[in-house]
């Protein structure tokens, strides 16, 4: 399977930030909606705590399996690949990573866990086509020193993760984050012979524009594109080239690079946001990458962002139009 040639969005059924979380049903209204325009991917963010409770991670809740099991079935029924992902893991999160018991990059409990956890689902869904589903180990772990965290921890346990998956699915695609966030390459890990997902961010501040949820955001002057300066670059379309040359250089030993979630709030004026979003997806394409935008609907999605855009009734929706067809490409 060409993983580049893979384009959609993320659905968060399975991910919620409140204590005691109920899984959702899979939206075959929006599965149907981004089949019928030409999309193949679907990436399913999950968070642990679903089938888990008080951080007890020998004794999951395997019901809630189930849930996974009818989104993968909804997306198969619709020739789309599934991208199942662990997005809060047991002693991580990029979101809230302190309210966690343990500190994965310091702990064996929760590496234990998350390790339990794949090789399950490597067991459960074995007999399943490459074609159809893979295995995204950890949403974007974080920066060196952050933590405790470094590269060789990280590659250790992914390392681990990926030899038990294979245990029970040899030929299983499996995908791995970029460290900072999914930033930044991780071409220490080339020889596993598994996908590379980077990140379309930046710059954070035209993407993270007022984003209530990360603290320097509220402090960033109101965003413009090109021009805007971040992280000692001033960004325009020549600095995607710049900024992804690692990860160019690791698809040039033959690694598949996917960008596994992008998109820009809906706090960055719409001429901004749009000019910034049109460079970065052409630029994506220059490289033969795909891409899942977070999300579908929802301040960063296609239908539901509060900015000043025009939207039009489509199959049931009202779609940013010009933002679809920026995605199609």
């Amino acid at each position: 399977m060409n993983y580049s040639e893979l384009k959609g969005f993320n659905f968060q059924w399975l991910i919620d930030w409140e204590p005691n979380p109920t899984p959702k049903e899979p939206d075959l209204k929006a599965l149907d909606f981004i089949a019928k325009h030409g999309f193949n991917y679907v990436r399913i963010p999950t968070n642990y705590w679903f089938w888990i409770k008080d951080f007890d991670y020998d004794n999951p809740n395997e019901k809630v399996y189930e849930h996974i099991d009818r989104y993968l079935v909804a997306c198969q029924e619709r020739n789309l690949h599934m991208s199942l992902n662990m997005h809060r893991v047991p002693g991580y999160c990029i979101n809230q990573p302190e309210i966690e018991k343990h500190n994965l990059w310091l702990d064996q409990e929760p590496q234990d866990a998350l390790v339990n956890y794949w090789q399950i689902w490597a067991n459960r869904y074995k007999s399943v086509s490459n074609r159809d589903l893979s295995f995204d180990l950890i949403n974007e772990p974080p920066h060196e020193g952050d933590r405790g965290f470094n590269r060789d921890i990280h590659q250790t346990i992914i390392r681990r993760i990926v030899a038990a998956i294979r245990s029970e699915s040899p030929d299983r695609t499996i995908v791995i984050n970029g460290i900072a966030g999914g930033h930044l390459a991780i071409p220490e890990l080339i020889d596993l012979n598994v996908v590379h997902s980077g990140r379309g961010y930046q710059p954070m501040t035209v993407s993270h524009y007022k984003a209530s949820w990360w603290a320097p955001a509220m402090a960033f002057d109101e965003p413009v594109y090109p021009g805007s300066v971040w992280e000692d670059r001033i960004w325009q379309r020549d600095t995607f080239d710049e900024f992804f040359q690692p990860w160019k250089d690791v698809a040039a030993k033959g690694v598949q690079v996917h960008i596994g979630e992008c998109g820009c709030y809906d706090k960055t004026p719409e001429p901004v946001a749009k000019r910034w979003m049109t460079d970065m997806f052409e630029f994506f394409r220059s490289q033969g990458w795909g891409y899942g935008l977070w999300n579908f609907v929802g301040s960063f999605g296609i239908i539901g962002h509060n900015r000043d855009a025009k939207f039009e009734e489509m199959d049931g929706y009202l779609v940013d139009r010009e933002l679809l067809e920026i995605l199609k490409g």
